[in-house]
């Protein structure tokens, strides 16, 4: 279940996106020269051009929806978890192989079912009978990247198998623990509509996903587009990795190291405080939602080129990171308030830091 992609050729460079904009601006200033890899980060140039080539390679599966792409990249650079919940045939799938595939490290992809046990997913300790002793065969989720399709459609007990791999990286059987390698990163995908022998994911399962993403459907000419290269070929067969595992590593790296100054991080756990004091929200977000969240911003921030985060970046994560945790009061559903409309409502409400950059779209 578990393979390994092979490198992408040299100098095998993808163009810009379909929609004919660049997703990540060019670095500038000192920011973009300076060099990092000595203490084993990249440069911002190095993790620009990486996230480019990524971006372009899952555009080429995914067309017209480079906002969604980026969400992805900011989950994956966050150290984080990406849920992408949607109607069916929208592409939450192929979004989770492609970003998989342009990645050279090992990937594996479970199937999940209402008959799958959680052991089909940890690994299960198996009898030798020539060493006389218990073996361990691990099982999918022992891969950089696992594509879990459709997961609610497991029972809460196969779902449970994965909270602690999710949160510490790490598998317990049979009183043996067992770690698993870095990046590791699980990208699920489940549909909201069709609730046919599916089972909710738990709030403790929904707070560990860094991020939740919906697709949503094309517009006319990328669905024109899609129509036209993939209606008699599957993008995803000619896909070739375009980074690996060392290099993903290193931008990691660098991402921890953006700068998060004390207001901006002030201001990061007043949102998160503010969902717990909305009468609208019946549970708010957890503390763990404010860590993601900030790794989150950190991860937006070297996206867009700079070394420090500034507000804009908060609100770019706070919907994808925040919403999906928040639980709702019968009298939100009945007025038809989603989770959404009141974490936009609670970014207009919570001040911004005096003085602080990157407030225009407010």
């Amino acid at each position: 279940m578990t393979s390994r992609i092979q490198s992408a050729t040299p100098g095998e460079q993808q163009g810009e996106q379909a929609t004919g904009q660049a997703p990540y601006p060019t670095a500038t200033g000192s920011v973009s020269g300076r060099q990092n890899g000595r203490d084993g980060r990249a440069s911002l140039d190095e993790l620009h051009e990486t996230a480019r080539r990524i971006a372009a390679n899952v555009e080429r599966v995914l067309v017209g929806k480079p906002e969604v792409i980026r969400i992805a990249l900011v989950t994956l650079l966050a150290e984080g978890h990406l849920l992408v919940e949607d109607v069916p045939g929208v592409g939450k799938t192929s979004l989770a192989k492609a970003l998989a595939r342009s990645i050279d490290c090992t990937v594996s992809r479970i199937q999940f079912t209402p008959d799958l046990l959680p052991s089909d997913v940890t690994g299960v300790s198996i009898y030798n009978r020539q060493s006389g002793g218990f073996e361990f065969r691990p099982g999918p989720v022992f891969a950089n990247i696992v594509v879990g399709d459709e997961i609610n459609r497991a029972s809460p007990k196969t779902q449970s198998a994965l909270l602690e791999c999710m949160e510490e990286h790490q598998v317990t059987v049979d009183t043996s623990t067992y770690h698993l390698e870095e990046p590791f990163m699980v990208i699920a995908t489940q549909n909201p509509i069709e609730m046919e022998g599916t089972y909710a994911l738990p709030e403790a399962q929904r707070d560990r996903f860094t991020a939740r993403v919906s697709i949503g459907y094309p517009d006319q000419q990328a669905e024109l587009a899609m129509v036209d290269e993939h209606a008699g070929h599957n993008p995803l067969a000619d896909l070739e990795p375009v980074s690996d595992r060392d290099s993903v590593q290193r931008l990691i790296e660098t991402v921890r190291s953006v700068h998060m100054s004390p207001e901006v991080r002030r201001y990061a756990v007043d949102l998160v405080s503010a969902t717990r004091q909305v009468p609208e929200i019946r549970l708010g977000a957890s503390p763990r939602a404010t860590l993601q969240l900030v790794r989150a911003a950190r991860a937006q921030a070297a996206l867009s080129g700079r070394e420090f985060v500034v507000p804009d970046d908060l609100h770019t994560v706070a919907v994808p990171v925040l919403a999906h945790r928040l639980v709702l009061t019968t009298e939100a559903h009945a007025a038809r308030r989603s989770a959404t409309d009141v974490v936009r409502a609670i970014l207009h409400r919570v001040p911004v830091p005096q003085g602080s950059a990157g407030t225009n779209h407010r």
